[in-house]
């Protein structure tokens, strides 16, 4: 049945089953209505997520690697990727623990990576509004760099703005993220260093491709100079704060973006 005629046929019952003053059946059929779309909206949060999905696995497998070596148990790195879902804040975090700075240096490096969480969950205001407490704390768990990057993508686009299709995305990357670690951590001496072999570069590639579908036009020009000024600015010169060049550029790139009336 081609679409216009779905949607003929559907919009014909409801205004029935609604006129027959029948609200049982009206309830049921806007129930499965609405079911059906949440499937559809996370099938295809999953689908488009599935290239950022495959990068980050990559990531997923070196901080197996890396969990290793510092010697942590395979079950503590399971557990750390799915009680924090930090991706690079796990790496950093972890990078500092290889370094043997302590645990204290290595949750504060962590922590003030996963500080960005804070800023880009606030683009996130129009699919969280009205939604249930468990809903809100669900989707923030969720939220990562490539989650939101791929909402805000197909906003853009004027796709969708749907909490399940953002759902759908976040989800199935943790899923990924949970696999891959589980394998790092148990097979860490044949996997070979992700440098050596260009793979940590996967997920910066996967970025830069999806830059073209936020841009929006001259209006983003400044806002996106100050803020990749602001990152290499702190990679080149105070590369051993790197970490906080990212909180940093986030900053100030809202900043101008504000001054703007962005």
């Amino acid at each position: 049945m081609p679409k216009i005629e779905r949607f003929l046929f559907f919009t014909r019952r409801a205004i029935y089953l609604s006129r027959t003053n029948n609200e049982y059946l009206f309830t049921k059929f806007i129930n499965m209505r609405a079911a059906s779309t949440v499937r559809i909206e996370i099938l295809y949060g999953i689908r488009d997520m599935l290239p950022m999905s495959l990068a980050a696995a990559t990531y997923g497998l070196a901080f197996g690697l890396l969990a290793s070596q510092s010697g942590f148990n395979n079950f503590q790195a399971i557990s750390m990727s799915a009680l924090v879902f930090g991706g690079s804040s796990q790496l950093v975090a972890m990078d500092q623990l290889v370094l043997g700075v302590g645990p204290a240096a290595a949750i504060i490096a962590g922590a003030a990576l996963n500080m960005r969480i804070l800023l880009i969950t606030a683009s996130m205001e129009s699919i969280m509004r009205d939604r249930s407490w468990w809903h809100i704390g669900l989707g923030t768990f969720l939220a990562t760099d490539a989650s939101v990057a791929l909402m805000q993508t197909a906003k853009s686009r004027l796709m969708t703005d749907s909490y399940w299709y953002f759902f759908g995305g976040g989800a199935s990357l943790y899923f990924v993220w949970i696999v891959v670690t589980t394998i790092g951590a148990f097979l860490s001496s044949g996997i070979p260093d992700p440098e050596l072999v260009g793979l940590d570069f996967a997920i910066i590639a996967i970025f830069v491709a999806i830059l073209p579908g936020m841009w929006r036009g001259y209006v983003d020009i400044f806002p996106w100079f100050i803020a990749a000024g602001t990152v290499i600015f702190f990679g080149v010169w105070l590369p051993e704060y790197a970490s906080w060049g990212l909180i940093s550029g986030a900053i100030f790139g809202a900043m101008a973006a504000g001054l703007k009336n962005d």
